[in-house]
């Protein structure tokens, strides 16, 4: 039984620094995702913002992008599990993030064409 937290967009949660820093109470290492997604992505995080529970989670924490997440949105006006379940997928949104041959996408691919396979 696969055991990972799949975000909507194809994330692997269980495997993202926020939160496995966040599960694991770890504040030093919070401040260093902060640093860096602040100095990669140039938007400004906190080691507050940076806690997370999981996007998939409808209670706790989320980092701070969350709010402003499309694929989230939509997910979660869908009630799907990620977007590897929706009937749409692979569509316009998710293309534009988990383009073909990224992470993301393998994850999201993988997950759908067991769901295929499965009915």
């Amino acid at each position: 039984m696969d055991q990972r937290m799949v975000a909507y967009c194809g994330i692997v949660c269980t495997e993202c620094d926020a939160f496995t820093a966040t599960q694991a109470g770890d504040r030093a290492a919070l401040e260093q995702m902060a640093k860096r997604a602040s100095e990669e992505f140039g938007i400004p995080m906190t080691v507050d913002g940076a806690m997370c529970d999981g996007c998939l989670a409808t209670t706790g924490r989320q980092i701070g992008y969350c709010a402003q997440c499309a694929i989230r949105a939509c997910g979660v006006e869908n009630l799907v599990e990620n977007c590897a379940h929706c009937a749409e997928y692979a569509c316009p949104k998710i293309e534009g993030f988990a383009k073909p041959g990224s992470k993301h996408r393998a994850t999201l691919d993988s997950l759908h064409t067991k769901l295929e396979t499965s009915t």
